[in-house]
């Protein structure tokens, strides 16, 4: 008996869709790059080598990193955008290259949206309020006091122009009403550097470089930029509960790997990553760089999540004037 139209379809479409199934069970079937974005010893990095050891030894192929550092992570993500969609190739993406780009950029050689399968949401990591400990304040509250009776004296360092560091700072400055003026530097170790040696009162550093600072008694931290308190400074309050409410800019890591990898790798790569995140000595690793370990959700809210975090610094960008400086 000849099938008919409908039978016809089914068939036709479960017969597309076995060679699919068929390669995310083989997948993958040769070596897998994870493009890092910014130089060997970054967290991201060590991240990145942490995920692909552990994935070479569960999958039975090689996870190399390659690092392409430059133009505020646009060089890592054109590459990865461009790379087949097979599964092969990945990114390791902070949040800035997904939510910040697209305003910062006059134009970009890839769209976020359109240009990458959302993987998996692995870590997100506060920004550590610090001050130079000569500056007479020992809260946020003080500090907002001391800025607004010094309009646009107090300076804020960040590792350029554009990144989270600084656009963190301009979140604050708005949220809490005061005057401060921003000095960009090439990288956070320099602006640190500056911090603790006085030429400028603060800065929202990481907290891999933060913590031990601050431990050491070289800086003083204020506050931390997430909406609950971080493990590593348990004694530091959140801005939002220190005196600026709502106050929350945490950032974060991604996984992602070109638009047109086949959902059933997509997916695979997702559950690999879930269950590596939930491994507790992985957990331990990224405490000690100062990382939030994240059980990645779906798709569909992976999605809905860069959106909202596009927007909303978007809006931070446009209000800092930088909106297409890059």
């Amino acid at each position: 008996m000849t099938p008919g139209r409908g039978q016809a379809a089914a068939l036709l479409a479960l017969a597309l869709a076995l060679p699919v199934a068929s390669r995310a069970q083989d997948y993958p079937t040769h070596a897998v790059t994870i493009v890092v974005a910014f130089a060997p010893g970054a967290s991201s990095d060590i991240v990145a080598r942490t995920f692909g050891a552990r994935l070479a030894e569960r999958l039975g192929k090689p996870f190399i990193v390659e690092n392409k550092p430059g133009a505020g992570s646009v060089i890592a993500a054109a590459a990865v955008a461009k790379a087949t969609p097979d599964g092969h190739t990945m990114l390791i993406a902070p949040s800035g290259t997904l939510t910040i780009n697209p305003t910062l950029y006059r134009s970009l050689p890839y769209d976020p949206m359109k240009d990458f399968a959302f993987v998996a949401h692995t870590a997100s990591f506060p920004l550590v309020l610090v001050v130079n400990p000569a500056l007479p304040v020992r809260s946020v509250a003080d500090l907002i006091q001391l800025a607004k009776a010094k309009p646009g004296e107090l300076t804020f360092a960040s590792s350029g122009a554009g990144t989270s560091i600084h656009l963190t700072g301009e979140l604050f400055k708005t949220m809490a009403g005061i005057e401060l003026t921003h000095v960009p530097y090439k990288g956070p170790s320099p602006a640190l550097s500056d911090i603790i040696a006085g030429h400028v009162q603060m800065i929202f550093a990481d907290p891999g470089s933060a913590v031990p600072l601050v431990r050491d008694g070289k800086v003083r931290a204020l506050g931390v930029s997430s909406a609950a308190r971080f493990d590593a400074l348990p004694d530091v309050p959140t801005i939002a509960e220190a005196g600026v409410p709502g106050f929350e800019a945490a950032s974060w890591h991604m996984i992602v790997t070109p638009a047109g990898t086949p959902d059933p790798i997509v997916s695979k790569l997702r559950d690999e990553f879930r269950l590596l995140v939930a491994l507790p000595e992985v957990q331990q690793q990224f405490r000690n760089l100062g990382l939030v370990p994240v059980i990645s959700p779906g798709a569909e809210e992976l999605r809905a999540f860069v959106t909202e975090q596009t927007v909303r610094w978007g809006e931070i960008v446009q209000r800092a004037g930088l909106a297409g400086s890059e």
